[in-house]
């Protein structure tokens, strides 16, 4: 299955998911009301969710006066990917790690940490700046940010699933499944909804390394860096990282949570950095 269908199928699904939980909150009204939520945080992600994202991690714009090694590397990747210049921006913070953002390729954002551009040498950024070109090049920001809206809504019904359970929906016999069915929404759709989205997420990453790695020209470059940001990040997350976000990282922002690093929306290192090792020897 390609890249396409596969994101595809995984998207529906998810939607499926959130359908199903509405019709156990609230019958053929809630899949109604789910349908609509799933629209109207579709179209608000599409607008809105780069701004939104920018702004929860305080990066803010930088010139290339400002950074001239940093935005000449973009803009040069930009040019062999044959895409705008996105806007640079730079977040506040020692964690080592970046990610891209934007509706479309016309109005896209690659952002970095303090902390990223301290501890790598000019090939290592350069690795890491092309993968991030790579998912704006394949429109990634757009179907993770949409992923990420659906099991964010999702999440949402089923807590208001385990409230109706507990309030009162085990006398419910009127939506498919009473109060056994609210407590299975409860437990089994936020569980899949994060399968399903930490599905999506990682077949990208995969895609993106190794497109990425042709942009710099040398998958080496990228398997150096993701080492070092295995290594800080596993010690020093970004600070407010969330997990409807984490998704988007070229690692997983998030430190010391064993639990959510067991869901992971990102392959493990030792995966990207095998993948791109192959490469250098192909």
């Amino acid at each position: 299955m390609s890249n396409v269908l596969k994101s595809g199928f995984l998207m529906a699904l998810m939607t499926a998911l959130l359908i199903w939980v509405g019709n156990l909150v609230g019958g053929q009204g809630g899949m109604i009301i789910a349908f609509g939520i799933a629209l109207l945080m579709n179209v608000f992600s599409y607008w809105f969710s780069d701004k939104i994202v920018l702004r929860m991690y305080r990066a803010r714009p930088v010139s290339e006066q400002e950074a001239p090694e940093l935005v000449a590397m973009v803009r040069e990747l930009a040019a062999n990917a044959a895409l705008p210049m996105p806007r640079v921006f730079v977040i506040p913070d020692d964690s080592p790690n970046a990610f891209a953002t934007g509706r479309n390729p016309r109005h896209a954002v690659v952002a970095v940490t303090r902390g990223l551009m301290n501890i790598l040498d000019r090939h290592e950024l350069k690795g890491v700046l092309a993968h991030e070109m790579a998912h704006v090049e394949h429109r990634d920001i757009l179907i993770g940010s949409i992923a990420a809206v659906l099991a964010g809504a999702i999440m949402l019904l089923a807590s208001m699933a385990r409230w109706g359970a507990i309030m009162g929906g085990l006398q419910r016999d009127d939506n498919g499944g009473g109060g056994l069915g609210l407590l299975v929404a409860a437990i089994v759709a936020p569980l899949a909804a994060m399968m399903i989205q930490m599905a999506i997420s990682r077949s990208r990453e995969f895609m993106a390394d190794a497109r990425g790695a042709k942009l710099s020209g040398n998958p080496m470059f990228l398997a150096s860096a993701l080492r070092k940001l295995e290594r800080f990040s596993q010690s020093r997350g970004i600070r407010g990282a969330s997990p409807q976000t984490a998704h988007m990282f070229i690692v997983n922002p998030l430190r010391g949570r064993a639990f959510q690093r067991l869901f992971s929306t990102h392959p493990t290192t030792a995966q990207r950095v095998e993948r791109l090792e192959n490469m250098q020897l192909g």
